[in-house]
């Protein structure tokens, strides 16, 4: 097993029936981290919260769909063999890239809790193969990452709690479900944040009512 660095946080005294594990973003590394994992353990979570190979203090390596995903199963191993914790316990929370790993991850893990997914890229690998430059190579054949978001949101089986950013200049009414978000037949619940507003009061009160849907084990 890789080298992978992270933050173990314990929930308060008295709580911590569930552990969510963190998945950061495409930038940066857990350093970046801090004020979202503390707004998660403030809602009474163990978190979990690791670098991905390739990043932080992690185990060097090339970043790709397939270490990314090694990596998320391995902190999972290392919760249910290490800290004998219990797999229906556990909620996947992911951001940006981080948030299609999460998804992606849930597929393949109907035993889970649930999974918390926070602005997923619609298209993440469009930046490559959109880019001009990739007309003289054949990009699609060199480049094996898809991160395919309607794919994974099709075959998800977990309950999902879905952020998005809102415009600021339309009201949460108005918004279009994103398209993979359409695509989920589990039980989800979709909550637009608009970055000007309350953002972070509406987040806290959104996680803190899902996390007490989760039935306890």
């Amino acid at each position: 097993m890789p080298r992978l660095k992270g933050w173990w946080i314990p929930a308060a005294q008295g709580s911590g029936r569930i552990t969510l594990v963190y998945l950061h973003g495409q930038d940066g590394n857990i350093g970046n981290t801090v004020d979202a994992v503390a707004q998660l353990h403030g809602a009474g979570v163990n978190v979990l919260d690791f670098d991905y190979r390739g990043y932080g203090e992690s185990q060097f390596a090339r970043p790709s769909e397939r270490s990314l995903r090694q990596d998320a199963e391995w902190a999972l191993d290392y919760l249910t063999e290490t800290r004998q914790t219990d797999t229906r316990t556990i909620v996947l929370d992911g951001t940006g890239l981080g948030a299609n790993l999460a998804l992606e991850v849930a597929a393949e893990h109907p035993e889970l809790a649930g999974v918390i997914v926070d602005s997923p890229m619609a298209d993440p690998m469009g930046v490559i193969f959109n880019d001009a430059r990739a007309r003289m190579v054949p990009a699609r054949l060199l480049v094996r990452d898809r991160y395919d978001l309607d794919r994974a949101a099709s075959a998800v089986q977990v309950p999902v709690l879905w952020f998005e950013l809102a415009a600021a200049t339309e009201p949460a009414s108005l918004q279009q479900d994103p398209q993979a978000y359409k695509k989920i037949a589990a039980r989800k619940m979709l909550v637009w944040v608009n970055p000007a507003g309350n953002a972070y009061e509406l987040r806290e009160n959104a996680l803190r009512r899902w996390l007490d849907e989760r039935p306890a084990r």
